[in-house]
């Protein structure tokens, strides 16, 4: 990582690190797939540990998952300062891709084959997860149409802010 990296922290900019992840994540999907793949989502991104300017970064990239047209990526970020030898995971994130056909339109994918016990884990990692996405996004939004602001102002009452209104 070079400096031009780094924000005013000296610490490497997240945007950064998301850019290489969704390139990693295209080159997997695109490789699986065998066409142009697009972003759709991105799951999990947590920033376990900075990483520092002057460190090698490695990008881990598996295909945990494919429906009929989506692939879920696992991308695993590694940091390491190559003076000490010490290494860090400072992340882990998973990319939902779609596999696009010349015309733009979704197109299929091949099948995934699970060669080893973690390959299974993950695939069914990714449908636990899908899962529950959508459980959230359910209930946020039966939660959001219920929320009122002029009833429930109340919930504001121990937060850091003050209505201006």
């Amino acid at each position: 990582m070079i400096p031009s990296y780094a924000n005013l922290g000296g610490k490497i900019h997240g945007g950064i690190l998301l850019s290489l992840m969704d390139k990693v994540a295209y080159a997997a999907a695109a490789k699986h797939a065998g066409t142009y793949c697009v972003t759709v989502s991105v799951d999990g991104v947590n920033f376990l540990q900075p990483v520092e300017v002057g460190e090698l970064v490695s990008l881990l990239a598996s295909v945990n998952y494919v429906g009929r047209t989506s692939l879920v990526i696992g991308i695993k970020v590694i940091a390491e300062d190559v003076r000490t030898g010490t290494v860090k995971h400072t992340n882990t994130c998973y990319f939902t891709m779609v596999a696009k056909d010349d015309n733009g339109r979704p197109t299929p994918v091949p099948g995934l084959l699970l060669e080893t016990p973690d390959d299974t884990r993950r695939f069914m990692e990714a449908i636990k997860r899908k899962e529950l996405k959508t459980q959230y996004s359910v209930e946020f939004d039966n939660a959001r149409s219920r929320l009122a602001v002029a009833q429930q102002a109340d919930l504001l009452r121990n937060e850091n802010c003050q209505l201006g209104y």
